[in-house]
């Protein structure tokens, strides 16, 4: 069971806080796994047993909540924090583990950090049994000195969880009730409480933007790990952002500062990056995108296909082995095989007229195109053909034609020299 409220994570990430604690938290098996959410939001959670705290009156008020979906659940309640992204399943396995061997009514899973800023302080006893666990902004000064944290992850037994849960009072600076005291209570009724001091302070949850960033880093860092071992090549990890949904395949190349997300899927021997930015969109084997590259959703790169340098591409399909190599802007378009799309082309796919759909631009297999092309569409170019530069296509054009849609040039001998003569 967890308390949590359904905030975002960091925006590359592409998930929310929450969703990344049930999916660690799923893997345990838990009958029923009870979300308890804010009023209005019951909607957002799928496959889960949701439960609604009605105020925000802290955290032992948000476990409370979850209590009616418990009903007659006799066993153990594990209470996972919904901010704590970067939790390890394993850690929450050696938690259980922990409360299990050790009998306890309840069992605290806590961490030691240097700067332990604002996280609840781990109070033991001389014997190094749980006294406490004090807020620190209910803390004295000595217990600001602590350096071991309260990570806001338990596990109870249910018929002791329940009780402490009604006898909390909002005895505090917030005016809350928090579940804290619940291991206060225990203790003072002579119950065993354990704690699992695990060896990974990264896992507590998030209280400021900068904790996001730091949370966001961590679960960076797996997933990148997760693909390499898988045998893709991250040339630098620390600069590439991978969304959890996107696929690679082994043998992909990243290069540094790109960035995957949604649905996107990236097949064997393709190359991506430096500095590209590639959403929801199918990548081909052996296909290449950028540098400086912005793959938009809907996009499909085929087999050997390229995408360069300042090309931008949406709800395009791109076929094998065709090139965008420069600065270009293609959007809803199909472009065939074995095309070469010259640099400064664009497709002029929106229209202006209120009411009106966007058109598609067709361009067919083997087609050359010109610099500074631009294609107004609906229009099609047929298999073979060659576009002039400079061209702007507003109409169809056969297979194996050349289309010019340009005025013609016109050189105007003496012109300068006459028109100094005209302004001295």
């Amino acid at each position: 069971m967890r308390s949590a409220t359904p905030k975002h994570l960091h925006p590359l990430l592409g998930r929310r806080l929450v969703d990344w604690v049930i999916e660690a938290t799923r893997r345990l098996g838990p009958d029923p796994l009870v979300v308890v959410t804010s009023p209005g939001t019951e909607g957002d959670f799928e496959g889960v047993t949701v439960a609604v705290q009605r105020e925000p009156r802290g955290t032992g008020d948000a476990a409370a909540a979850a209590q009616e979906a418990l009903s007659g659940f006799d066993g153990d309640v594990l209470v996972v924090s919904g901010d704590a992204a970067a939790i390890r399943s394993e850690s929450l396995e050696r938690l259980l583990e922990t409360h299990r061997t050790e009998q306890a009514a309840a069992t605290v899973l806590s961490f030691d950090r240097e700067r332990p800023g604002d996280y609840g302080r781990i109070v033991r006893g001389p014997g190094g049994q749980l006294e406490a666990i004090v807020e620190a902004k209910d803390a004295s000064d000595a217990e600001l000195g602590l350096t071991e944290i309260n990570s806001s992850i338990y596990v109870f037994e249910a018929p002791k969880l329940w009780p402490a849960l009604e006898r909390l009072r909002p005895e505090n600076e917030q005016g809350e009730l928090y579940l804290t005291d619940t291991i206060r209570d225990l203790v003072a009724a002579g119950e065993r409480v354990a704690v699992y001091l695990d060896d990974d302070d990264a896992e507590v949850g998030v209280n400021t933007r900068a904790e996001l960033a730091a949370t966001a880093a961590v679960l960076r860092d797996r997933i990148n790990e997760a693909h390499m071992l898988a045998g893709a090549t991250i040339v630098d990890p620390k600069t590439t952002w991978i969304d959890p949904s996107v696929e690679l395949e082994a043998d992909t190349t990243i290069h540094p500062f790109t960035v995957l997300r949604g649905s996107t899927k990236i097949a064997t021997n393709a190359e991506i990056g430096p500095h590209a930015v590639v959403v929801d969109s199918q990548v081909g084997p052996g296909a290449a995108v950028g540098p400086f590259c912005y793959l938009r959703p809907g996009t499909v790169l085929e087999a050997g296909a390229k995408a360069g340098a300042f090309v931008e591409i949406k709800n395009s399909l791109i076929g094998e082995r065709t090139k965008v190599p420069h600065q270009s802007y293609i959007g809803d378009a199909e472009v065939g095989a074995d095309t070469n799309i010259a640099a400064g082309n664009v497709t002029v796919n929106y229209p202006h007229q209120e009411g009106r759909e966007k058109g598609r631009t067709k361009i067919g297999r083997n087609v050359r195109t010109g610099v500074h092309n631009a294609f107004v569409a609906p229009v099609e170019i047929g298999d073979d053909a060659w576009i002039g530069a400079g061209s702007v296509i507003t109409e169809d054009v056969p297979a194996e034609a050349l289309a010019i849609a340009r005025t013609r040039q016109e050189n105007k001998e003496g012109y300068v020299r006459r028109k100094r003569g005209q302004d001295g």
